[in-house]
């Protein structure tokens, strides 16, 4: 397993000093938005939420080891490499409050956020197949979850990424739970990062609490993936709090887990203590951080709650040219129940 801090100074890492403040000013904004997406969420502002604190490094790290038209293929609790990619904050906090996803029309290499698990890893694949046929030097990230890798999906496009060399890095964020199911009762295998094995790829494991190892191994595996071989990597974090806010972990995780300390430490006092060992932060840079993100997550609140409560048609547009009698019915259900229930005034 590849982990940077505490191993090394930080002059022997392939991070230098101003991407490595960058990337503890995204994961102060990932911690800033994490944290009111979930008190916004307990207000009734939106309907739903899978909180990832905890998992700031992890997906920060890997974002940070992408180049700028690489293609990230991710999943719901992938927030913090959206940010990090450069997604606006306000486009997620919409997306969460029923809205299209990317409102604001950014160009970011983003594809649209999969909620159902693991159906965006086929996407990925054949994105990445795509950038051989046409002769692209760019890649493809895929990030999901450790449970992701106990669906067929996983499987199916894992053999067409090593039978065809897509250019794909599988980065599965193993937080130790699968909404309820720890690793070990949801799959047999020794751990998720052999599995590759069966593919004819590698497969490594990182410090997922580390953002320089996961920079340095995300950024390895890209290279040897753009070469015509797919990697997987596990990065191995935890996740701190509940698998979305309609779940009650103090129901299932016991108070005395056996991890070890460097997996459960909180990922972004760990760098800034690391940083600051190194010399590279000091306290101004860390509240002007804190103090900016702050600002730009306010600004994102605004932003999203300018808009108007979207038209309830609007959910048919973009599906087929000619709407199918399933969808004309369901279409007119909708409009009749809404003569008596006006959209504006509904809450979530």
């Amino acid at each position: 397993m590849h982990r940077a801090i505490g191993d090394r100074t930080f002059a022997d890492t392939a991070m230098d000093e101003a991407t490595a403040r960058d990337v503890f000013r995204d994961m102060v904004l990932a911690r800033e938005f994490d944290e009111r997406a979930l008190s916004l969420q307990r207000r009734g502002w939106m309907p739903g939420y899978p909180p990832f604190k905890g998992q700031e490094g992890s997906q920060v790290g890997a974002a940070y080891a992408m180049t700028g038209d690489d293609w990230l293929f991710p999943t719901y609790r992938s927030n913090a490499m959206q940010l990090a990619r450069g997604v606006p904050a306000s486009d997620i906090l919409l997306f969460r409050r029923g809205f299209a996803e990317y409102h604001s029309d950014h160009d970011v290499p983003v594809f649209p956020m999969a909620i159902p698990i693991a159906s965006q890893i086929p996407h990925a694949v054949g994105a990445g197949m795509a950038m051989n046929y046409e002769g692209d030097d760019d890649a493809v990230v895929c990030y999901f979850g450790d449970g992701a890798t106990s669906e067929g999906d996983f499987h199916e496009a894992a053999n067409f990424a090593g039978v065809f060399d897509a250019p794909v890095v599988f980065f599965c964020e193993n937080n130790n739970w699968a909404i309820s199911l720890p690793r070990e009762q949801q799959t047999a295998s020794d751990s998720i990062a052999v599995k590759a094995e069966a593919y004819g790829f590698e497969g490594v494991q990182v410090d997922g609490n580390d953002p320089v190892a996961v920079y340095e191994t995300v950024g390895d595996a890209l290279e040897d993936a753009r070469g015509g071989d797919p990697v997987l990597v596990e990065s191995l974090t935890y996740r701190q709090g509940a698998h979305t806010t309609s779940d009650d972990p103090e129901r299932y995780r016991p108070e005395d887990e056996d991890l070890p300390e460097w997996r459960t430490a909180d990922p972004l006092d760990r760098f800034e203590s690391y940083l600051r060992e190194q010399d590279v932060v000091d306290d101004e840079f860390v509240e002007d951080c804190w103090a900016d993100a702050e600002a730009e997550l306010e600004a994102a609140i605004d932003e999203a709650e300018a808009n108007s409560v979207p038209d309830p048609e609007d959910v048919f547009d973009h599906l087929y040219e000619d709407l199918p009698p399933r969808l004309q019915d369901q279409k007119a259900w909708l409009m009749e129940y809404l003569e008596d229930h006006d959209p504006q005034e509904m809450e979530f």
